[in-house]
């Protein structure tokens, strides 16, 4: 799954690039897409269960500059007992909108956490029958 999301003056650091913060929003933007377009918003409220990042870690490989389009790519790489893992890579779009270059990865390590005990739970269930689901079709 992926966004496209233009590049803006904003998002631009003193050195006229985009500044190193500004890729975890990027990538939270992508994640909320990813979940948006698999109904996963409901699928937690529903199980009182919340997605909380546990680690990212990201390499940065090219700057992107005001006015470039990126696409921000998501999918999940791996389900355990209690976390899981996401991928997702900023590519710099041509004028074509094809991806050009990569402009950075992370991976994202995550957990669901109950909504009352405010703990990590096992991942298991309908929801780890559709995330089962999703990994084996690369989604």
């Amino acid at each position: 799954m992926s966004i496209n999301i233009k590049v803006r003056g904003y998002h631009l650091d003193i050195y006229r690039h985009v500044n190193n913060g500004r890729y975890l929003e990027f990538l939270e933007e992508g994640r909320w897409d990813y979940f948006d377009r698999h109904r996963f918003i409901p699928l937690f409220e529903s199980l009182q269960l919340a997605f909380v990042v546990a680690n990212i870690n990201i390499n940065y490989r090219r700057p992107a500059y005001v006015d470039e389009v990126i696409q921000v790519q998501t999918r999940l790489q791996r389900i355990g007992q209690k976390s899981g893992q996401m991928l997702q890579q900023v590519w710099l779009l041509n004028e074509a909108g094809e991806t050009d270059a990569l402009i950075a990865d992370a991976t994202i390590t995550f957990c669901l956490m109950d909504d009352a005990t405010q703990r990590a739970v096992q991942i298991q269930g309908e929801l780890r029958s559709i995330l089962e689901t999703m990994l084996e079709e690369g989604l």
